[in-house]
């Protein structure tokens, strides 16, 4: 690792977008901690990383958790001494079934993940970012093109990326006297195992289903790595970044 190496900390980093941003990131020569559920997804993508000449620390994580969470940014504060980046990654969604048949605990799943998450994990971000020297940072997260329209049935979902954009623009605002920027990255139907539904066919919203074309997910991630390599004095507040011809432009 070069002593002049960047610290990123990515959640949701086993699989899918967050994979490919650390690995993005990584080629960049960021430091990378990779936060999520599965440690041995974490261990194999700390492999690459290193594959690559990068330094990887791997963290179980439950970023539900404000124990787990600290302990998260402890460990990569003992581990590099900084952090230069947060990417809110870690992400949930519900069985798409109508609003009136959702089971509360799948409501609270959702927004205990998606939002209650990057809330916990943006604070301990912030609390490092701006005590360290040299001070600041940058936190992006991740929003999804949910936070614009939503999809049928998909209320939680929803409603958690919309949210995610007022948390967004909050960080943005009360952080920047800590030479903190934050922006938010809205991504339409990348690659992963999460979108691969798309390719069989989904409901849209006139109540047919029809598929959907996916984009390569590494493009997810050099978009990540683009908005990271800004200095402070620029931010990128909000990208969306989707596959050409998906529904989404005319949805609704």
């Amino acid at each position: 690792m070069a002593s002049d190496a960047k610290i990123a900390l990515v959640t949701g980093a086993g699989s899918g977008i967050g994979k490919a941003s650390a690995l993005a990131l990584a080629r960049e020569g960021w430091s990378v901690v990779l936060a999520g559920r599965r440690e041995e997804l974490l261990q194999a993508v700390g492999a690459e990383i290193e594959a690559l000449g990068a330094a990887a620390l791997g963290v179980p994580t439950d970023v539900t958790d404000p124990a787990s969470v600290a302990a998260l940014f402890g460990k990569a504060k003992a581990a590099f001494g900084r952090l230069d980046l947060l990417f809110n990654n870690a992400g949930t969604s519900a069985p798409g079934v109508p609003m009136e048949d959702l089971p509360f605990d799948k409501w609270q799943s959702v927004v205990a993940t998606n939002l209650t998450g990057p809330f916990l994990c943006a604070q301990e971000a912030i609390k490092l970012m701006k005590d360290q020297a040299p001070r600041g940072g940058r936190i992006i997260n991740n929003g999804s093109i949910s936070a614009h329209a939503p999809r049928p049935n998909s209320a939680p979902y929803t409603a958690t990326k919309h949210a995610i954009t007022g948390l967004t623009k909050s960080i943005a605002l009360d952080c920047r006297k800590y030479d903190i920027a934050c922006g938010q990255i809205d991504i339409g139907n990348a690659g992963t195992e999460m979108a691969a539904r798309m390719a069989s066919g989904v409901p849209q919203a006139n109540g047919t289903i029809a598929v959907e074309p996916l984009m390569d997910v590494t493009l997810v991630g050099d978009a990540v790595a683009h908005m990271a390599r800004l200095p402070l004095d620029a931010n990128v507040l909000f990208m969306t970044i989707m596959a050409t011809k998906m529904p989404f432009v005319g949805r609704g």
